[in-house]
């Protein structure tokens, strides 16, 4: 089963970690296609049909981002918002992600150590990232771990990187 990294990075080219992840991904052309919406909607007018028929392709989805704010980027949510309509993704005939597995590889810029109860975010990742598992079970998906790289604006050394991105590509074909 082949799957869909969908990167929701606003401006990729600049990321270490991101450019370094798509970098290892496209490796992998016969495990892994890759699909970037800030590139392909830069005028954020989603092609709503055609991101549900790229949906309907795949088992196994994973979505790459950098962590804003403790949520997603705003095209992300806008995609989101979009393409999980009533009565495809969810509803009394909406079920056309039933069944796939959903994950997150996220880029974030804290410490580790500062998504803990005692940190200076008081929360976990998982934690942060309950509204996209309540999303995937609403819409009767498999919420999957996250990936998460921490560091990654000012700390992450290029050997950390290059490790979260062998990292990476082995969460993506555990998933599998």
């Amino acid at each position: 089963m082949k799957t869909l990294v969908i990167v929701a990075h606003p401006n990729l080219e600049v990321s270490r970690v991101n450019q370094r992840w798509k970098e290892e991904l496209l490796r992998f052309p016969n495990h892994i296609a890759i699909h970037e919406i800030y590139k392909e909607y830069p005028d954020w007018n989603i092609d709503v049909s055609r991101e549900q028929k790229l949906l309907e392709a795949y088992g196994h989805i994973i979505f790459q981002f950098p962590l804003y704010w403790y949520s997603y980027p705003p095209l992300l949510k806008k995609w989101f918002d979009d393409v999980f309509a009533y009565g495809w993704a969810y509803g009394s005939k909406g079920d056309k992600l039933n069944g796939k597995k959903l994950g997150l590889a996220l880029s974030i810029g804290d410490k580790k150590e500062n998504y803990s109860p005692d940190g200076s975010v008081s929360f976990t990742v998982d934690e942060v990232m309950a509204p996209f598992r309540a999303s995937a079970r609403h819409v009767g998906a498999i919420a999957l771990p996250c990936h998460c790289v921490f560091g990654a604006s000012f700390q992450a050394s290029d050997e950390q990187i290059n490790e979260s991105a062998q990292a990476y590509i082995d969460y993506i074909l555990k998933c599998q």
